[in-house]
């Protein structure tokens, strides 16, 4: 029996609405030299923005100040029960963006990125405002586990809107 590929993409909105209950992407940037690099970074979204704190003094900070594109890839957590019994992989949401590297006054307008953050660091921080561009590509959001063995219908391409 061949798993079908007939399939219902995610929405726009559906795909908003898992990267805001998720709080875990892996960031990808390149150095000024043009070496790439990756890290996991712990965000919030408000509205159809991605923020980040980091160090004001960090790679990521200086890099991305230099060169504001970025790549982003969130993990989406599912299986329920299941995964407690069996290895199952993730949901991904990827996207290209445009990151712009601002100071922590802008902490005051974003209270759920003030809760992630120590006391301590909020006054010695840089905070990544990430817009996605171009479209959203996803693996296995929306689609039952046993069709995630099937690529053609765990992918989809959505535009960003």
């Amino acid at each position: 029996m061949s798993i079908s590929t007939t399939h219902r993409r995610p929405t726009t909105l559906q795909i908003r609405h898992a990267l805001s209950h998720a709080s875990f992407a892996v960031l990808s940037h390149v150095t000024p030299a043009g070496a790439p690099r990756s890290s996991g970074v712990v965000y919030t979204m408000s509205g159809d923005r991605m923020y980040v704190v980091v160090a004001e003094d960090s790679w990521k900070a200086r890099h991305i100040a230099a060169d504001s594109h970025v790549a982003v890839t969130v993990p989406i957590r599912r299986g329920g029960l299941l995964a407690l019994l069996f290895p199952i992989p993730p949901a991904t949401v990827s996207f290209p963006a445009v990151a712009v590297v601002h100071s922590p006054e802008v902490l005051a307008g974003l209270p759920d990125l003030v809760r992630l953050l120590p006391e301590e660091r909020r006054s010695r921080c840089a905070v990544l405002e990430i817009r996605p561009t171009g479209h959203f590509l996803t693996y296995g959001l929306g689609v039952p586990l046993r069709r995630m063995r099937d690529p053609a219908a765990s992918r989809a391409r959505v535009p960003i809107g």
